[in-house]
C-alpha cells in the first residue's frame, strides 16, 4: 500500500495480468510442452512461423530483455512491450499488431474445434495421439484408440436432407460427451467419422465403452423417428499389445472397423449385446435375470442358475483382473470385489458374506463407468475352490 506523499502504482490491466499467468504457468511446463504452446502462441499473436525450439528460446529473450529494460529504468513493463522489441529486432514481427487476449482465445478455440459437433478436430487428433502415446510409453500404460464411425449417414441425408444429417452427428458427439471420462479425448476426424484416445484402457474397457455409447446413442435417436437403421460401428486397438507406432494402430483400428461394418449384422439395435448401464446416481437398471459365473471362475464353481429360472437375456463383461469393487452403504460400508457385470445384474466376491442381507443398497465403482449407486437383490451364493464367496445378485428396479 503506497505512504502519503507516494504516487500510487498503475493497476494492471486486464491483459498484462493474462501475460503475467501466462509466464507463471509456462514455468511449470517441460520443455517440449512449452515450445509445442509457444509456438502456437507466436502463430496467434503476430502470425510468424517459428519451430519449437525458436520459440523456446525467443520466449526467454522475451523474459531477459523485460528483466533487462525493468532494471534500467526501475519500474515493469509489460511482457508485451518485451515482445514487440525481442520480435521486432530479430526482423520475424513482419504484422506488428498484439491482438486482445478475447480474441486469442476465440481463434485458439477455432483452430482445435469442429464447428458443427463442438468437438476436437483432426489436427487436434494427431497433436494429442502424438502426445498421450508418448506419455504412454514413457510410463509403461496403455492406450486405446477408438474409431467410429456413423453407419448409414449418407442415407439420411438422401433421405431426410443435411440439416438432419447435422443433427445426428450432433447427437453421436453429445453422446460422447456424455459418456466419457475427464481423461479421455474425442474428436471429429472426418465426415461421418469420429475417434477416442483412452489412456489407461485396455481393450475390454474400450470395447465395453463403445458398445454402451452405441446404446445410448441409438436411444438418443429414437425422437428423430428415423426409418434408417442409423447406429455407431467402432474399432479399437491399444497400445502396447497392438503396436507401439501411431501407424499401426490406427491401421488396426481402421481394420476392426471394416470388419464390424461388413459382418453382415443389421444395423438395428444391439441392446441384446450390450451393457447400457445407467449412470444417473438416482436411478437403477431394470430387474432381469442375475448372472451366472464366467472365465476362470466358472471351472472352479458351480453354474447357478439364473433366477426364476429364465434364460440370461443379456452379455456378461467378467471385470476379473481390474480395480473395479462395490462398497455397502449399509451397516459397517463393507466392500467386495465386482467380478462380472451385465444388464441384469453384478457377480460380488466376499471374503466372507457375513449376514449379507437379501437385498441391499451398494455404490459399484467400475472402469469406464462413474460410480453408480445400486440396489440390489441377492440370487445366488457358491463358495469358490479359493475359499472365497461369490455371490449373484440382480439389480432391483
Amino acid at each position: 500500500m503506497p505512504q502519503l506523499g507516494e504516487a500510487p502504482q498503475p493497476q494492471p490491466s486486464s491483459e498484462d495480468s493474462f501475460f503475467d499467468l501466462l509466464v507463471e504457468t509456462l514455468e511449470g511446463l517441460e520443455e517440449a510442452v512449452r515450445g509445442q504452446f509457444l509456438r502456437q502462441f507466436f502463430r496467434t499473436v503476430a502470425q510468424i512461423e517459428v519451430s519449437e525450439d525458436q520459440a523456446n528460446l525467443f520466449w526467454s529473450r522475451i523474459l531477459e530483455r523485460r528483466g533487462d529494460v525493468a532494471d534500467s529504468l526501475g519500474r515493469k513493463i509489460s511482457l508485451k512491450t518485451a515482445m514487440l522489441d525481442v520480435l521486432g529486432s530479430a526482423n520475424y514481427l513482419r504484422v506488428p499488431v498484439m491482438i486482445e487476449y478475447e480474441e486469442l482465445k476465440k481463434l485458439q478455440v477455432n483452430a482445435a474445434t469442429d464447428a458443427l459437433t463442438g468437438l476436437h478436430n483432426r489436427r487436434l487428433f494427431d497433436e494429442y495421439f502424438d502426445k498421450e502415446l508418448n506419455r504412454a510409453k514413457r510410463y509403461g500404460q496403455q492406450l486405446a484408440i477408438v474409431i467410429l464411425d456413423l453407419h448409414k449417414l449418407k442415407e439420411v441425408n438422401d433421405r431426410y436432407g443435411h440439416l438432419q444429417g447435422d443433427q445426428v452427428l450432433q447427437i453421436a458427439a453429445a453422446t460422447l460427451r456424455r459418456t466419457l471420462r475427464n481423461s479421455d479425448f474425442a474428436f471429429r476426424i472426418g465426415g461421418d467419422e469420429f475417434a477416442l484416445l483412452l489412456p489407461q484402457t485396455d481393450s475390454e474397457q474400450a470395447v465395453t465403452l463403445c458398445r454402451r455409447v452405441r446404446t445410448q446413442y441409438e436411444n438418443e435417436l429414437k425422437p428423430l423417428h428415423l426409418e434408417i437403421g442409423v447406429t455407431l460401428d467402432f474399432g479399437v486397438a491399444v497400445h502396447p499389445q497392438d503396436g507401439d507406432q501411431k501407424s499401426v494402430l490406427m491401421g488396426l483400428a481402421d481394420k476392426k472397423l471394416y470388419e464390424l461394418k461388413h459382418s453382415g449384422r443389421g444395423p438395428g439395435p444391439v441392446s441384446s449385446r450390450v451393457i447400457p448401464l445407467e449412470t444417473h446416481p438416482a436411478q437403477t437398471p431394470p430387474r432381469v435375470a442375475a448372472p451366472a459365473p464366467s472365465g476362470p471362475a466358472a471351472s472352479a464353481v458351480q453354474q447357478p442358475q439364473p433366477a426364476h429360472g429364465e434364460t440370461r437375456k443379456w452379455e456378461r463383461v467378467s471385470l476379473a483382473g481390474t480395480k473395479a469393487h462395490a462398497i455397502l452403504t449399509e451397516g459397517n460400508q463393507k466392500s467386495a470385489k465386482v467380478i462380472d457385470l451385465s444388464y441384469g445384474g453384478v457377480a460380488l466376491q466376499f471374503e466372507r458374506p457375513d449376514d449379507l442381507p437379501s437385498q441391499f443398497n451398494a455404490v459399484l465403482n467400475v472402469p469406464i463407468l462413474p460410480p453408480v449407486r445400486v440396489v440390489l437383490r441377492k440370487a445366488y451364493t457358491t463358495r469358490t475352490e479359493s475359499g472365497r464367496v461369490r455371490v449373484g445378485c440382480a439389480f432391483v428396479s
